[in-house]
Order: structure tokens, then sequence, then C-alpha cells
């Protein structure tokens, strides 16, 4: 598996739940993570996603952080299982 193939499951899978999604794919920003959208229950989240040993930058991560800061969902994601357990997680506490 790839990392695009890692994001297209993602996708695929946030589409079907009924959340607001895209792909970032050229941003006037560095460090913008891969994958941004709305939940279902009007919630921003923003995935980084990462394949095999690759870890995000210090600016994917600083991002990140800044989001969570304002209580969006943000994360780093090597698969799709972390993508529904995070979501699970925030659906729950929301």
């Amino acid at each position: 598996m790839s990392e695009s193939k890692v994001q297209a499951n993602i996708l695929k899978w946030l589409k079907a739940e009924g959340h607001w999604v895209f792909k970032t794919v050229v941003c006037n920003r560095s460090g913008i993570p891969d994958v941004v959208g709305c939940t279902t229950w009007g919630q921003f989240f923003a995935i980084e996603v990462k394949f095999g040993y690759n870890k995000a930058s210090k600016l994917q991560d600083w991002n990140i952080s800044e989001i969570k800061k304002v209580r969006g969902i943000a994360f780093v994601a090597y698969n799709l299982e972390t993508v529904i357990k995070e979501f699970s997680n925030a659906n729950v506490t929301r």
C-alpha cells in the first residue's frame, strides 16, 4: 500500500459517513494537512496522512496543534483505523 492509497481509503470512508471533506492539493500555506473537512456534527477536522516510516514535519505538527487549540479535530493517520477511532472519540466527547 502507499500513502495515496491510504488517503483514498480515508477519503472514501469520510464521504460514505456523510462528512464534508476535500483533499488539499495546492495551498498557499505550508504544512496544511492532507485532508480537511467538517464532520456531520459541525466540527472542523484536518488529517495529515503518512505511510510507512514517514513522520509529520515540525510545521505539520504545529498546524495540528493550532487546530486542536481552537477545538478542531486534528491528527496524523497512518491508516483508516486511526481515523475511525479518532472520529469515534471526538463524536462521544462533543
